[in-house]
């Protein structure tokens, strides 16, 4: 079965703005049933997050400000892709600069698109092993703090709302679905 009969035929593009990292474009498209429509679309270079294991029982975190949300978070290491960037190549040069640590095992979880109602931003999960220690080399722009973490905490905190990130509690759930499973 194909999806054709849901297909937006676009009709014009107009860029809206342009920054550093997004640009955001106000589509027209023609809906199947004849209709006009507009989209706006924000334009994103696509990202990756990982979660590390620091053993079998504890992972670590990054508790990090985040203006658009009004406070801290508690997520995942994640970053974005630069130019080319392969995916893989990019969640190794993440974890050295958000935790410290370099993984010499990387194991795809999934894709996901974040808010494919409004983004393109394609985000690739990882599960990050046998990690090793290496300098930490933080962005000048972020502050960030390394939290390490059970799973049980995790769960608890899963629970409670205290973890509250979408890439996050997708990644650890399908981490721990994958390591349920061997």
């Amino acid at each position: 079965m194909t999806d054709d009969h849901l297909r937006e035929e676009l009709l014009s593009t107009e860029p809206a703005f342009h920054g550093r990292l997004l640009r955001v474009r106000v589509d027209t498209v023609r809906l199947p049933d004849g209709h006009v429509a507009t989209r706006e679309i924000i334009v994103h270079p696509g990202a990756v997050a990982m979660v590390p294991l620091l053993d079998a029982e504890h992972v670590l975190l990054v508790r990090q400000w985040r203006a658009a949300a009004g406070r801290a978070l508690l997520e995942i290491p994640a970053g974005t892709l630069g130019p080319g960037e392969d995916p893989t190549t990019c969640a190794a040069r993440e974890l050295m600069e958000e935790i410290g640590y370099r993984p010499q095992t990387l194991r795809p979880l999934t894709a996901i698109f974040l808010a494919p109602g409004y983004s393109s931003e394609l985000l690739h999960l990882f599960l990050a092993e046998d990690l090793v220690p290496e300098r930490l080399t933080h962005d000048e722009d972020e502050r960030i703090e390394v939290e390490i973490l059970t799973w049980t905490q995790i769960d608890a905190m899963i629970a409670s709302g205290d973890i509250a990130d979408a890439k996050s509690l997708a990644g650890l759930l399908l981490a721990q679905k994958l390591l349920r499973a061997q």
